[in-house]
């Protein structure tokens, strides 16, 4: 632990930015796995098909409890939720789909808000250790030119440990940076594009299985009365 100090202290003035930015990359990955992975949940494999046989039947109240029951903290089954109690209050498709894309907007938002910020830490912390070498390098040669030769060599040789403990520090900060960024971005497009995906197959079935239902219950009203063209003639008095 003493050579960790001092590796730390021979880096100069830079290592604290630096170690500011590793501590909060690694409160970053941490979150970052936490909200993609443990706290991510999928929906039941029969969800759409279950789904479906409530839109069929127009039972969107039934749907809705289903939804509850099985897949309240998934994102497909929040934006489902949304087109329950839309086609429920009799909503339109343009306000069905408007209202699916905000939620479905949210729910992204929820996985890509943080994920970004690993690379800039990583950047920005590779940017620190860079400056610490230069600044090293500067304050060793610039010492240098008005010192003995025995001392000449001390100066140098502290310079050069200072700009190399920073380049080194700030990479050790940065290379688990940018390997979590890849590796949580890439989760992320899995995630979004089978949301996405999801999402734009439940819509076309609230639009399609709904448009069918009032079809059918339209059809059974009219089968209830007479057709036009054999409607009996009313009497005059």
């Amino acid at each position: 632990m003493s050579h960790v100090f001092a590796f730390f202290h021979k880096g100069g003035i830079f290592m604290y930015p630096i170690l500011a930015f590793s501590l909060l990359i690694v409160a970053f990955i941490v979150e970052r796995y936490i909200s993609l992975y443990v706290k991510h949940k999928v929906a039941p494999i029969d969800f759409r098909k279950t789904i479906l046989g409530f839109i069929a039947k127009g039972d969107f109240k039934a749907a809705h409890t289903y939804i509850d029951m099985s897949a309240k903290d998934t994102s497909i089954g929040k934006i489902t939720t949304v087109a329950c109690k839309l086609r429920s209050a009799g909503a339109g498709d343009e306000a069905l789909q408007a209202r699916m894309d905000e939620q479905l907007s949210r729910e992204i938002s929820s996985y890509d808000k943080r994920t970004g910020f690993l690379a800039m830490f990583g950047n920005v912390s590779t940017l620190f250790g860079l400056l610490g070498t230069v600044t090293g390098m500067i304050s060793s040669f610039a010492g240098a030119g008005a010192a003995t030769p025995v001392e000449r060599a001390t100066l140098l040789s502290n310079g050069i440990s200072e700009a190399l403990n920073a380049t080194a520090f700030g990479l050790v900060a940065a290379i688990p940076a940018l390997v979590a960024y890849a590796i949580y971005q890439n989760r992320t497009e899995q995630i979004v594009g089978t949301l996405t995906e999801d999402a734009s197959e439940i819509y076309h079935d609230f639009l399609f299985y709904t448009e069918n239902h009032k079809s059918e219950v339209d059809g059974e009203v009219i089968g209830m009365g007479y057709p036009t063209e054999k409607a009996p003639a009313m009497k005059r008095n």
